[in-house]
């Protein structure tokens, strides 16, 4: 493997983190976004993190200026790819939306580009067409990067098999610990057990059988966990759940899809990234000594 470039299609939450990884991990990286404002906020992100990461002794405060110094954002869909070896995609979870980027920047990319996408629950061959190149696309999904470290490397039934040892040992180089996804499945290896948790969750709410906070106190105690599924469904974005949830066909997704759309999506409550979801941050209850006494 000799990957020296790596771009970032997406400068969300995820995006963000995984491009500083990639630089912290040595690579160069392109940072590439629609708005300013994303780019900004991504940059503000990457600070904290990086201040985090001193706090706890990983990484040293004069390492800063060299890390950030590796990272580059752009606005220009041709600079974003214009030497990159790698493309990760983290863009929204709607399919139409991915083809198009894909149909983009596969046009855009140089012939040695290798295509990855970071999607949560859709399936690389639902837009690998459009790349231009499906044989050299498969999905490379990461999780939180820094504290959940596995990605997840899923192949369509078009990827050239010589992808999967060159992801797996990029993915090791990232200080990930990469699985690998036999076959196309939404939601992974990991996410597909999430769900079901989530799931369950979300009907206790909805059928009003337990309050949030109990629910979430059952798993904590229970299995000795720091948050339970509504703190983790803060975690992960309540927009995210809801994209998710209400594409499933079962009442019981719909009815908790409703729910997350009528009392927090419409009212700006997104979770953690917006300041509250279910809990309020950036001190949620679950953490409080007395929430589980």
């Amino acid at each position: 493997m000799n990957l020296k470039t790596i771009c970032i299609l997406g400068a969300g939450t995820l995006g963000s983190r995984v491009a500083l990884q990639s630089a912290l991990s040595g690579f160069e990286v392109k940072v590439y976004d629609l708005t300013q404002k994303a780019l900004d906020f991504s940059l503000h992100t990457m600070k904290n993190i990086l201040h985090q990461l001193v706090k706890a002794g990983q990484l040293e405060e004069k390492a800063i200026p060299e890390v950030l110094g590796k990272i580059e954002f752009t606005l220009d869909p041709k600079k974003a790819v214009e030497n990159a070896d790698f493309i990760n995609e983290s863009v929204t979870e709607e399919i139409e939306v991915k083809k198009k980027v894909w149909k983009q920047f596969g046009e855009l990319a140089p012939e040695k580009t290798w295509f990855t996408t970071n999607t949560s629950y859709l399936l690389p061959s639902m837009f690998a067409e459009e790349s231009g190149r499906p044989s050299r696309f498969c999905a490379f999904h990461f999780h939180d990067v820094f504290y959940s470290r596995v990605v997840d490397i899923m192949p369509h039934p078009g990827t050239d098999p010589q992808m999967i040892p060159m992801l797996e040992e990029l993915g090791r180089k990232l200080n990930q610990v990469p699985v690998l996804v036999k076959k196309e499945n939404p939601g992974y290896i990991f996410n597909t057990m999430l769900m079901a948790l989530i799931g369950a969750a979300g009907k206790l709410l909805t059928k009003e059988v337990a309050s949030i906070e109990d629910v979430d106190r059952s798993w904590m105690v229970n299995f000795h966990m720091p948050m339970g599924p509504f703190g983790i469904l803060d975690s992960i974005g309540l927009d995210t759940a809801w994209h998710v949830t209400h594409k499933l066909p079962d009442a019981s997704s719909q009815a908790f899809a409703k729910l997350l759309k009528l009392k927090y999506l419409d009212h700006g409550k997104l979770g953690e990234k917006s300041g509250e979801g279910f809990y309020q941050y950036p001190h949620p209850a679950y953490k409080s000594k007395d929430f589980i006494l």
